[in-house]
């Protein structure tokens, strides 16, 4: 949810994903991640530390200076560069097939034209790149979707754009991505709030 923040609760937001019990979806979405590595949202730079050996050069993208400025000091490996650029999901200024991993954590409920943002992914993605991300949406629940269906147009204007009712896997194959890899369920707190999509997608 760091990407399109909102006026009303920017600093909230931020804090929220500081939360310990996110550690471990960050560890596991950033583990996959190899070469030239492209992070949307990447906020203040929370899953930085999060990347290993084989990854040889983060470029973040957020339309917050504020919040790039944070994560130029987010702590790194030494020898792993980090690029920050100001900007939005919908427009990435980097060139066809440049990279070889996209990385979304928390970001696609918040983006206004998530279509065209996915498709941009694709489109700066190596052939047979991988999308990584995790990700909070529609509840395979019916109970539990009417409710983020009911609460999605209030939560959007508190929320910074945050959208609870998305069907993430849905988006990513609507973006001729190949889900090669997803799980899906529950973390703690309110279920409509909290329904997880966890995984990854290649650019075919």
């Amino acid at each position: 949810m760091s990407f399109y923040q909102g006026k009303i609760l920017p600093y909230l937001v931020h804090m929220s994903m500081r939360q310990e019990t996110l550690v471990a979806y960050r560890h596991r979405a950033t583990s996959g991640a190899a070469g030239r590595v492209l992070e949307i949202g990447i906020g203040s730079g929370l899953n930085v530390r999060h990347y290993g050996e084989t990854v040889e050069h983060v470029i973040g993208l957020d339309p917050s200076w504020k919040l790039l400025s944070m994560a130029r000091q987010a702590v790194r490996r030494p020898t792993l560069p980090l690029t920050l650029l100001k900007g939005f999901a919908e427009e990435i200024p980097l060139d066809d097939n440049s990279l070889d991993t996209v990385i979304t954590t928390w970001t696609l409920c918040t983006i206004p034209k998530v279509h065209r943002a996915l498709t941009e992914m694709h489109r700066v993605l190596k052939p047979s790149g991988r999308l990584l991300f995790v990700e909070h949406g529609l509840s395979t629940d019916l109970n539990v979707r009417r409710w983020q269906d009911r609460l999605t147009p209030l939560w959007r204007r508190i929320g910074g754009g945050c959208h609870l009712n998305r069907e993430i896997g849905q988006l990513i194959e609507g973006a001729a991505f190949q889900i090669e890899r997803l799980h899906t369920g529950y973390m703690k707190g309110p279920k409509p709030m909290t329904f997880m999509y966890e995984g990854s997608a290649r650019a075919v």
